[in-house]
């Protein structure tokens, strides 16, 4: 254990704060709860479900399956929730957060509408001190930051849109009452993940739809469908197996690893590798077929070139399908997309794509956008223009740790922590799916899961040895980030400019954030870590703390179960 250093000062109102109602977030209350722990959430929004509740544009829905994209802590949850598709869409995720919230008795402790806008800590008495939107101020002795991979939208950076004579409507925050696009002119700015989903119902919905595309994206199909009852009564008998191998998988999911390099085998046999991956209607389902393809420029061109020739087979433009083809970075390196009859709409006549390499976009004017060749007549303009991911929603806050300093100078040269789950010099402050962790390159609910037990057992630790704080060495900080860098260096990923490295963000610090190293081998060094009284961190007691008796069960092991 590490050295024990001693503050003063009296007891905070709240053992923990969770900040965020999403996944992670409600998982966390429930298990800090049920392990003795006085805790309140809060939360921004009007009611749960975090990414779920606001990102409800036409065409959201997770691109996992949701047998995988769910909670696996409770067996009896397993058994009495009914997904209807492969690939829920967002009401559907939202209304299964909302039975999560109601089941377990959360609302009890969730304050809704509103935000933490600052919190400080206090070295002498180990306690945060939260002032909340609503102007409360609460004090808690440990915080969690359940904010989300992908909740902070990034500042729109287009010149003129403030002039603009129509409705501006944003994927991450659309409107409740679906507005009516019927006959409308409609442009879309941003071919990311929710511009692919939302393309082909606007495409249903408007007059004319024009997409305005800075940079192609690979969109794999989906091939959703409904889940038949036998479908369902197999997955429940399977599930207590399922749920085991899961969480013992590298990303949250199951699948047979490759064995064999790209390049090891004939063209046709990687074709037919390829069709099979196509047809699996999985976003890795062509990542998982060569051990190469993310590592290995030319492996990787062999399976660019086939998704090319996908895009090629599906629009009958030439030019059009063309523009629609990514050239520019290695398959993978940026987050692939599912479709569902995304480049099938551009072969409507309504449809029409302009690609913004060729005729820069120069202003939003009063009716429309131009670009440097024309300007295009605009009722609706939809911004799908993408996150601050991975760190934007702790540094949105005013978060202060040691010496006042704040989270966001902190990071301002790039994220820093140890293990993803605490920065040096912000004791108390754990972070969920933050940066530096699997996170964006894992089953977000299966990463979440491993996250919230590990700070419910470090709590635990904690009580149970009546100590009061814990941070992270600034030695062990520095080994950790070493340690990501290098993983990542293995990889294409550095390599290209991603919201994976923040490029999408001007002025934002260039460093790849996300942990490559899987899902295993991250657990296990969490594990260590925990199991060697929590190397890595510095681990102290306020002066006057006594130990005070365990409440509940004593680890997350033992409060997971409904």
């Amino acid at each position: 254990m590490g050295e024990v250093r001693s503050g003063s000062g009296e007891a905070p109102e709240l053992d923990a704060v969770v900040v965020g109602a999403g996944f992670a977030g409600l998982y966390q209350l429930h298990l800090l709860r049920r392990l003795g722990f006085a805790t309140r959430l809060f939360e921004a929004c009007e009611d749960v479900g975090g990414t779920w509740y606001r990102n409800r544009y036409p065409g959201a829905r997770c691109d996992i399956e949701s047998t995988a994209y769910s909670y696996s802590f409770s067996p009896e949850l397993d058994q009495e929730w009914e997904w209807s598709e492969r690939y829920a869409a967002q009401p559907e995720i939202l209304r299964y957060l909302r039975h999560v919230a109601d089941r377990f008795d959360l609302r009890r402790d969730i304050t809704l509408n509103t935000r933490v806008d600052r919190a400080v800590y206090d070295e002498v008495r180990h306690v945060w001190t939260l002032a909340l939107s609503g102007g409360e101020t609460v004090t808690a002795r440990f915080v969690v930051l359940a904010t989300g991979c992908t909740s902070a939208v990034k500042e729109v950076d287009i010149p003129g849109v403030g002039r603009f004579g129509g409705r501006i409507l944003h994927t991450a925050d659309w409107p409740r009452d679906e507005p009516d696009l019927s006959g409308q002119r409609v442009a879309v700015l941003g071919t990311g993940c929710s511009g692919v989903q939302a393309v082909p119902e606007l495409a249903a919905r408007a007059g004319s739809l024009t997409v305005l595309q800075r940079t192609p994206v690979y969109a794999l199909p989906a091939h959703n469908r409904p889940l038949s009852a036998a479908e369902a009564a197999a997955t429940k008998a399977d599930y207590p197996r399922y749920r085991r191998a899961q969480r013992a998988s590298r990303g949250g999911t199951l699948f047979t690893p490759p064995t064999r390099s790209a390049l090891s085998v004939e063209a046709a046999e990687r074709t037919a590798t390829y069709e099979e991956g196509w047809r699996s209607g999985v976003l890795s389902g062509l990542l998982r077929t060569y051990t190469d393809l993310l590592s290995d420029e030319a492996a990787n061109e062999t399976v660019a070139s086939f998704v090319r020739g996908k895009i090629r087979d599906t629009v009958a433009d030439p030019e059009a399908a063309e523009a629609l083809s990514p050239r520019t970075f290695p398959f993978g390196t940026k987050r692939p997309c599912l479709e569902s009859g995304y480049y099938a709409a551009f072969n409507e006549p309504h449809v029409s794509l302009v690609d913004l390499r060729r005729t820069p976009l120069v202003e939003v004017t009063a009716g429309g956008v131009r670009t440097t060749e024309r300007e295009y007549p605009v009722d609706t303009l939809v911004l799908a223009t993408g996150f601050d991911a991975l760190t934007g929603s702790q540094t949105a806050m005013d978060i202060r740790g040691r010496g006042g300093v704040t989270l966001r100078e902190k990071w301002s040269d790039g994220a820093a922590n140890h293990l993803g789950l605490v920065a040096s010099g912000f004791p108390n402050l754990f972070t969920v799916l933050g940066p530096l962790s699997p996170s964006v390159l894992s089953n977000a609910v299966t990463a979440a899961e491993q996250h919230v037990e590990w700070i419910a057992d470090c709590l635990v630790h904690l009580r149970r040895h009546a100590l009061t704080e814990i941070d992270a060495t600034p030695q062990a900080e520095r080994e950790w980030c070493a340690h990501v860098a290098e993983l990542a260096g293995r990889t294409l990923y550095p390599s290209v400019e991603s919201w994976y490295t923040g490029a999408n963000v001007p002025g934002k610090a260039r460093t790849f954030l996300a942990y490559t190293g899987g899902m295993v081998e991250y657990r296990a060094r969490c594990d260590a870590a925990a199991r060697d009284g929590y190397a890595g961190f510095a681990l102290a007691r306020a002066a006057g703390h006594a130990a005070e008796p365990a409440a509940g069960a004593t680890t997350a092991a033992g409060a997971t179960t409904a």
